[in-house]
Formats: C-alpha cells, sequence, structure tokens
C-alpha cells in the first residue's frame, strides 16, 4: 500500500468513526501544489473528487489528467476575468459570494456541458482575510442564483476559523449547518455542504458535513 493509500484510509477512518451510524461524507481531496502523479496515486486509491485552488496550475493539472473521470472542484477565491476558464473546465464551484460573479458564470458555461454546481461560501466569522458573504445575506443571494440558467445552486461552503477545543468547533460547525438547513428549506435541491477540513474533520462531520476537504492528511505537508 502506497503512502497516499495509507494516508486516505486513515482519514475515511476518521470520517467513518465521526460518522457514527450516520452517513460518511464524501471525501474531497485538496490538490492545488501537488503533482499529477499525486493526484494519480489518490485516484487508484478509490477517489475522484479534487479540489484546486489556483487556476493556472489547476488548468495543466486537468489537461495531463483527461481520461481518469475526475471531478474537478474550484475552491479558491474568483476573479472576475478568470470565470470563462473555471466554467469551461470545473464540474464544481465553492467559493460564490458575488452575483456578478455567478452570471458570468452561468453566461460562460458551455451549453453542451451539464450545469456547473455552486456553493456560497458563507463567511460565518466575519474574516477580512477570507471571502465569503455574512450569513445575513445568504438567502438573497441565494434567491438571485436560482433565476440564472446553466449553473445549479448545490448548498453551501464554510472555513471557519481555527478552534482548538472540539467542544468550539463543535458549536460553529452546528450553526453553519443551522444555515444550511435554512437554506435546503426554501430549496430543496440544495443537498451540499462542504465543510471540514484535515484539523476539524469529525466536529464538521458530526454536525453534518457532507462533503469535507482535506488536503495535509491525504498527501502530507504542503510542498
Amino acid at each position: 500500500m502506497s503512502r497516499i493509500s495509507e494516508k486516505i484510509e486513515s482519514v475515511q477512518t476518521r470520517l467513518a468513526v465521526a460518522a457514527k451510524s450516520g452517513a460518511v461524507p464524501l471525501l474531497l481531496a485538496v490538490s492545488k501544489t501537488r503533482s499529477e502523479n499525486d493526484v494519480r496515486e489518490a485516484v487508484a486509491s478509490g477517489l475522484l473528487n479534487f479540489g484546486e485552488n489556483y487556476l493556472q496550475e489547476a488548468t495543466a493539472k486537468i489537461e495531463a489528467l483527461t481520461g481518469l473521470n475526475i471531478i474537478w472542484h474550484f475552491i479558491g477565491s474568483i476573479q472576475s476575468n478568470k470565470t470563462a476558464d473555471i466554467a469551461n473546465q470545473f464540474d464544481w464551484v465553492h467559493t460564490l459570494d458575488r452575483i456578478k460573479i455567478a452570471r458570468r458564470l452561468s453566461e460562460q458555461r458551455p451549453e453542451t456541458m451539464p450545469n456547473l454546481n455552486l456553493l456560497i461560501q458563507l463567511n460565518i466569522d466575519n474574516e477580512d482575510s477570507k471571502g465569503g458573504i455574512a450569513p445575513s445575506e445568504l438567502m438573497n443571494l441565494a434567491a438571485q442564483i436560482v433565476e440564472l440558467p446553466k449553473i445549479t445552486l448545490r448548498g453551501l461552503m464554510a472555513i471557519p476559523a481555527p478552534r482548538t477545543k472540539f467542544e468550539d468547533q463543535l458549536e460553529i460547525c452546528n450553526q453553519i449547518h443551522n444555515y444550511y438547513l435554512q437554506l435546503q428549506q426554501q430549496y430543496p435541491e440544495v443537498d451540499t455542504l462542504s465543510m471540514g477540513m484535515s484539523a476539524d474533520l469529525e466536529a464538521a462531520t458530526q454536525a453534518g458535513s457532507n462533503l469535507v476537504r482535506i488536503g495535509t492528511d491525504i498527501f502530507g505537508p504542503r510542498q
């Protein structure tokens, strides 16, 4: 068994334990800065969902790995001049926080491709260093997104500020999950809560996340 395979198995075990008898979240491998061979190794271990932050790096990787049936998620900040490439190359976008960007992705998504899946990024701690909207803006932005063609609102993404204690992690993750439930009540097609990383995946899983984004604990320290 390879090093990456062992790490994937370890993460999946952690998720299963955290989920107890509930559903285990989908494992999204954060492959930014990682080599094509690392991604191939993760695919060989059964993963199909990969997240990229940097468009130029992702473009080369996507082209090199064509044919592996990878589902590509864009999880970085979105600049207006990059929306066409994102709309043409990715299956999911996790970091939507402006209607302007949603409109551009809608206009630039090719007719020949399935709808682009979108997650609204929630800035739950109001951190200046992170993208995302305030919870008070959530329903207004969602109402505008669902009217646009060629994109589909699938749910929420959040990156809470780091918290050391599990109880504190669980508390903020539960708050995010409540906003997800509010969105789902209004829009029943919403089905994805992208929440949880290497340091807080147990709390996120217990709080109801169904997609976790894991980089370090799959591929090792960032290169």
